[in-house]
């Protein structure tokens, strides 16, 4: 498990993020119009999973925006942006914001995304929420980078995912 902070205080996720090198796991996630997608459906394309605890935060907000600007525009990239939020309150913000080039994916129903990523926060005030991570895959679904950002308030190294993604 993962050793992190959350406004400096100490919790812990529930595993470790998956290796580089490793197939990614392939869970089925929840769309704003309660379809489903899994990872595997995006095979064929490079993918960045910005993961956070909830949109509904600055640090989550900034992130997302980020991510639709910078990543969105490389080319044959998806960006997914995974989080326990309901898949309306996901909606709600990218509609607020004019986000429309990342995705939006929700694991609220059973949070076998945040388990099976071993990113799920174990303790403390977001007990069940995701931990902020980035992982990075090629076209083939293999990891090729991943970050498990130390403090939860903290924002993640977006140079270095995107890096990852030219590392061909």
């Amino acid at each position: 498990m993962a050793k992190i902070t959350l406004g400096g205080d100490p919790v812990e996720t529930v595993g470790n993020l998956p290796k580089v090198g490793d197939k990614a796991p392939n869970i089925t996630l929840t769309v704003s119009d309660l379809s489903s997608q899994q990872i595997s459906d995006f095979e064929g394309h490079k993918v960045i999973l910005n993961i956070f605890p909830s949109v509904d935060t600055g640090t989550c907000a900034a992130s997302v925006r980020a991510f639709n600007k910078e990543a969105a525009e490389m080319e044959n990239t998806k960006v997914l942006c995974i989080s326990r939020d309901l898949p309306f309150a996901q909606a709600r913000f990218c509609g607020a914001e004019g986000i429309d080039n990342v995705m939006m994916l929700s694991d609220y129903k059973s949070g076998a995304f945040g388990k099976a990523y071993g990113l799920e926060i174990a303790s403390g005030a977001f007990e069940g929420l995701h931990s902020r991570c980035v992982v990075v895959l090629d076209e083939n679904g293999i990891v090729k980078y991943t970050e498990q950002v130390p403090e939860v308030a903290d924002e993640p190294n977006y140079k270095a995912s995107l890096y990852a993604l030219l590392d061909e």
